[in-house]
């Protein structure tokens, strides 16, 4: 018998279980989160006698005669202060690693009641985020600090919730106390689990699947596979993803399902996977696209290995190039990366009572209609018999725009008609999950003698692995945005993205434009040396201002503000000793004639209006923007509007959480609603009067296709800009970023700041320390091992905000912010170690630097 106190009350087992799972199932604390159960990110952090400790890696054996706090044991004092600190400062976004953070913070304050931002940084070193950057964690932390050790009463905090205003998100309080709900935390009586088998080489011949002696083990439902039922496959724009590998077909990755089997309890689960026996004949796998596109290699698909090209042309950029004074043609190669959000993917299905058989689903993903749309189509049932309820999604960054356990969690539900849960383990997410596309570049770029611009020809080698994924939309977007922010207009950019047996690429937060752009800055940097200007004033010259006419053929418009950015960052790029610069670009909106519709209903319920759209919320605080923009619209104060969250049922399809869009699209479509029910009011009608009443907006963001025949087409309905300075110190090491934006309007100050500092600090990672390897198509890396920054590697980040209304005012002349956040850094960090050690790198993560796994120490 094990006996240890959790929380202070008595608790004992005897079944020598792991600690997370005992909190997690058997008490039922589910504030403290699963994130990698490899002991690494801090997610499960408890204290234990005092000391931090991760939860994944304990059993109840080794907590025998121990006392244990989780998150849901503090003190009432603690929650108030915590909840307050963290909430306060903006310290919360995805929220899943809070609480975690929150534990350790405590565990630092109780034996340091005033502690230094450099032991804060120490303290939270084994808690990873990756949405915030950690700058606010800190502040958060040392406000904590503050109030414990001068007793102070927690402040009444009055916002009238006003676009422009600091309004608290509606979810913080929840997140940092671990009471909000996520996808793993959901349970329902007589819930099974499912898991999936897949293949042991990315490119195999299945010859046969044996689940007999799985089918036979005690605590078994059900072995499925291809054989079991016929499925369409899946795919966002192109339906080349299968839900299972069957006997007789060849595999494309080591994601690829051969059977998923569904148990009564995780233990038995595992067990019962390992019983599954494949016979298969091991393949060689295509590596990479120049072994896809070499004559005579294996077709992965009907079509072929090309999966998408693209051609742009404007100009006669050839011509411009012969005539330049100076040229730099140069080839540059970045990785796949993982997307590393704290929250492993999960999704729990079961039958509908409500819908003959129908299902009722809670997921975490980024827009619930594109699951509803891939599942109905690869069960072949209408849509209207799938209802599908969002969780809390611990982050996104584009990859869970596609599906990983959801269809077969459906799968499972709607053959089995009882609840089934299936969840990746961190490593299956890491295996399975899209990536960044892996990208191989050469530019060739001109300037005249003043270092004006004049021609760019580029050719983009995207690595797209097994399935399409929104590998087609990737490549276009790095091909439109590869001439950067610069006013010059003769361009010619080849773009091919081929299939090989690595892990589908897709979304990824910049969307092909953090690869495009990295070598093109660095390009701009390389010329500005050849004429003898700085690379300040090389983009200060070729900036677009309003008015200009872009690469694209798309006017710039009077929200332009590239210049503005540049000027926030000159002094401090001028004084410091080692600084490297960089410039951004990313549209706003799908763009390029792709139907881009924002929607929201308004309903009068009990007295207050429900606002109720279906984009998701992914960390980037969503629903406190809408909330806001609803607040300004109609001139209530925020407690009387209730932000509904995602419900296929509630809720209108407002497209998926991509491309930087929901706050203009989808904030657009909020005003719009509740200006709706501001008429009525101002026609004299009370909010009682309205009880009831439904209403309807939308916003179409209207775009044109590339190659319309028209002089200036309108490729996308937004765009931001951005410029970003990386300085080093003496030693080479990350010294301070500044980061100044053009996002229009902006609707809450500090959760801009927090989106800036987070995409910084995923940008430091993907250019000094972060690489997915790759042996023979198999992943050769661990969440530990993915190279993440942690929070004592993060240097000073300084946010500047770049306020421009734009002309049209849409969502209140709002921009994106989360893609483009994260855009400039790497070509910015690649062009300080240009200025400090004078080697021009072109290949990510850089070589060479303090931060380089070969030379750190």
């Amino acid at each position: 018998m094990y006996e240890f106190t959790v929380n202070g009350k008595q608790c004992s087992t005897d079944v020598k279980k792991n600690l997370l799972a005992y909190l997690r199932e058997d008490l039922k604390l589910t504030g403290t989160k699963n994130g990698c159960g490899e002991g690494v990110c801090g997610a499960c952090t408890v204290i234990l006698d005092g000391k931090t400790m991760r939860a994944c890696v304990l059993t109840t054996e080794r907590v025998n005669g121990k006392s244990i706090i989780t998150i849901e044991g503090l003190t009432e004092r603690e929650k108030d202060v915590y909840a307050y600190a963290y909430t306060r400062t903006g310290a919360v976004q995805c929220g899943f690693c809070i609480p975690g953070m929150v534990i350790s913070s405590k565990a630092l304050i109780d034996k340091n009641p005033e502690p230094t931002l450099d032991q804060v940084k120490d303290a939270l070193k084994g808690n990873i985020c990756r949405c915030t950057g950690y700058i606010k964690i800190f502040d958060a932390v040392m406000l904590a600090a503050r109030i414990f050790r001068q007793n102070e009463e927690i402040p009444k905090v009055e916002c009238k919730g006003l676009v422009g205003e600091n309004l608290d998100r509606v979810d913080a309080v929840e997140k940092t106390l671990g009471t909000g709900k996520y996808a793993d935390d959901f349970t329902i009586e007589g819930l099974v689990h499912g898991s999936c088998v897949r293949t042991p080489y990315p490119r195999a011949l299945i010859k046969k699947i044996n689940v007999e002696k799985a089918k036979a083990l005690p605590g078994v439902i059900t072995v499925i596979t291809a054989e079991t039922i016929k499925l369409n496959p899946l795919g966002h724009l192109v339906k080349d993803w299968p839900a299972f590998i069957g006997e007789g077909e060849i595999t494309r990755y080591v994601g690829d399902a051969l059977a998923l089997v569904v148990a009564e309890t995780e233990e038995i689960l595992a067990e019962a996977k390992k019983l599954v026996e494949i016979d298969c004949e091991k393949l060689e796998p295509i590596r990479n696209p120049i072994e896809a596109m070499a004559e005579g290699a294996p077709k992965l698909h009907e079509k072929g290995n090309l999966l998408f090209r693209q051609e742009l042309k404007r100009g006669n950029p050839e011509e411009k190039i012969a005539n330049s004074k100076y040229v730099i043609k140069d080839h540059f190669s970045v990785p796949f990366t993982d997307h590393a959000f704290m929250e492993p993917e999960c999704a729990t299905a079961m039958p509908n009572p409500e819908v003959e058989d129908g299902l009722l689903m809670y997921t975490g993903s980024q827009n619930i209609y594109d699951e509803q749309r891939e599942i109905s189509g690869m069960l072949g049932i209408s849509p209207e018999k799938i209802r599908i309820k969002s969780m809390y999604v611990g982050g996104g960054f584009g990859g869970k725009e596609d599906m990983s356990v959801q269809h077969h969690a459906a799968l499972a539900a709607y053959l089995l008609k009882r609840p089934v849960k299936v969840k990746f383990t961190r490593q299956e997410s890491i295996n399975i999950h899209t990536k960044r596309h892996a990208m191989e570049m050469d530019f060739t770029v001109g300037c005249d003698e003043n270092g004006i611009l004049q021609g760019m020809i580029a050719e983009i080698i995207s690595d797209t692995g097994a399935y399409a994924s929104l590998g087609g939309p990737v490549l276009q977007r790095a091909c439109t945005h590869a001439s950067g922010p610069y006013n010059f207009q003769d361009i010619q950019v080849v773009g091919e993205a081929y299939y090989t047996n690595n892990p589908p690429a897709g979304a990824y937060r910049g969307f092909g434009v953090t690869q495009s752009l990295f070598a093109m800055e660095a390009c701009v940097n390389k010329l500005a040396d050849m004429v003898g200007i700085s690379h300040w004033e090389m983009r200060y010259r070729n900036a677009l201002r309003p008015g200009d006419i872009m690469p694209n053929g798309q006017i710039a418009d009077s929200s332009t503000a590239l210049v503005e950015t540049l000027e926030a960052v000159k002094e401090e790029y001028e004084n410091a000793k080692y600084a490297g610069i960089a410039c951004g670009i990313k549209n706003s909106g799908l763009g390029v004639g792709v139907p881009d519709y924002g929607r929201c209903k308004a309903s009068v319920e009990q007295g207050k209006i429900h606002v109720r759209t279906a984009a998701a919320c992914i960390g980037q605080g969503l629903l406190t923007v809408m909330l806001q923009i609803a607040v300004e619209t109609l001139k209530l104060p925020p407690s009387m509007i209730v932000m509904e969250t995602p419900d296929t049922e509630r809720t209108p399809n407002s497209g998926t959480t991509t491309a930087s869009r929901q706050t203009l699209v989808t904030g657009e479509a909020v005003r719009r609603v509740t200006q709706l029910v501001k008429d009525e009011m101002d026609k004299g009608k009370t909010i009682e009067e309205l009880e009831g009443e439904e209403f309807y907006a939308e916003y179409l963001a209207k775009t044109d296709p590339i190659g319309t025949d028209v002089p200036h087409p309108i490729s996308h309905v937004g765009y931001g800009y951005a410029t970003q300075v990386v300085i080093l110190d003496d030693e080479g090491k990350l010294k301070k970023i500044i980061a100044a934006h053009d996002v229009g309007t902006p609707i809450n100050p500090l959760n801009v700041e927090g989106q800036i500092e987070g995409g910084v600090v995923m940008s430091l990672g993907y250019a000094l320390t972060e690489d997915f390897p790759l042996v023979d198509s198999v992943p050769k890396v661990k969440y530990g091992t993915l190279g993440l920054f942690k929070a004592n590697q993060i240097p000073e980040i300084k946010s500047i905000i770049v306020r421009k209304k734009d002309r049209n005012e849409m969502a209140y002349g709002a921009k994106g912010i989360g893609e483009i956040a994260s855009i400039p850094t790497a070509p910015a960090v690649q062009d300080a170690y240009y200025v400090f050690d004078k080697q021009f790198r072109t290949k990510l993560p850089l070589e060479g630097t303090p931060y380089s796994r070969k030379t750190k120490k």
